[in-house]
């Protein structure tokens, strides 16, 4: 009886092994497959169709109307062709000076070129062959390029000649009066007066607005008074078309304030001499 028991118990741990090692066992040591960055990137899906990342901006979001993007468009050109005269004016017109930073390029000739040229208070500027060098105090870029260009027509067979403004720095205003900043400053763009006045501070709260006065000296040596009402200018009755020209000085006087701080600041030295000025009983 005990040797059937045992042998019915040995058969049931046979079966039980046998059933064990047919189910299929993971191997610890077989290597994962690896997930790289590509394959999450392609895992993942688009939001908003083509909507645009921080740094993607050779594209146009789709949710922004075409209209917009149109007047958007525009409005950059409009200011674009705005400023740009703006600026080539002064350029064009600007009269070179002492410390004005100059550039010659001789087209296809680097042996007649020259970089960074600083006037000098003579202002001649010498240039390789060229014997005495070249004046070019009071004149433009473009009437020094075409001296430049007769000159070289001895070595070089019609030669290029461009000269270009690098750094402004002969032309000078000041700005005296109840300003925030009054002093001597360099014009390096071409200047409005009220714009003028708003690098200067501004006008103090003892200005007066609708009397500045712009003194530029006149060619005949007399020195002639510009009335400007910034005022008034502010409030859009009148055009801001006064420019400023190289050696002007804007005089902001003061107002009714300015006076009655002057005439309080006074008062004290004036009630001293009445003490000590008075006749001995």
């Amino acid at each position: 009886m005990n040797t059937r028991r045992i042998t019915l118990a040995t058969l049931a741990l046979l079966v039980l092994s046998v059933g064990i090692a047919a189910q299929p066992q993971q191997d610890p040591q077989k290597a994962r497959p690896r997930t790289t960055a590509g394959d999450q990137e392609k895992d993942k899906k688009p939001v908003n169709g083509d909507r645009l990342e921080g740094d993607d901006t050779s594209k146009t979001p789709s949710d922004v109307p075409q209209d917009v993007q149109a007047n958007r468009q525009q409005q950059m050109s409009e200011e674009e062709a705005a400023v740009s005269p703006y600026y080539n004016n002064f350029f064009t017109t600007y009269r070179l000076g002492p410390e004005d930073v100059i550039s010659v390029e001789v087209f296809n000739q680097p042996r007649y070129s020259r970089a960074g040229i600083i006037v000098p208070p003579s202002g001649r500027v010498s240039l390789n062959l060229i014997q005495g060098g070249v004046f070019v105090n009071g004149k433009t870029v473009d009437e020094v390029a075409q001296i430049i260009k007769k000159r070289y027509d001895e070595f070089i067979i019609d030669p290029q000649v461009n000269v270009s403004l690098d750094k402004a720095m002969s032309y000078r205003y000041s700005v005296i009066g109840d300003v925030g900043q009054p002093g001597i400053r360099l014009m390096n763009k071409r200047l409005t007066v009220s714009e003028a006045i708003a690098e200067a501070g501004g006008v103090l709260n003892t200005g007066n607005k609708s009397k500045i006065v712009v003194l530029r000296r006149q060619p005949t040596g007399v020195l002639a008074q510009i009335p400007v009402n910034l005022s008034a200018i502010y409030k859009g009755k009148t055009p801001d078309n006064v420019y400023l020209s190289p050696g002007d000085q804007i005089v902001v006087p003061g107002n009714t304030l300015k006076k009655i701080q002057t005439l309080m600041s006074l008062t004290p030295i004036a009630s001293f001499a009445r003490v000590f000025g008075a006749p001995v009983p």
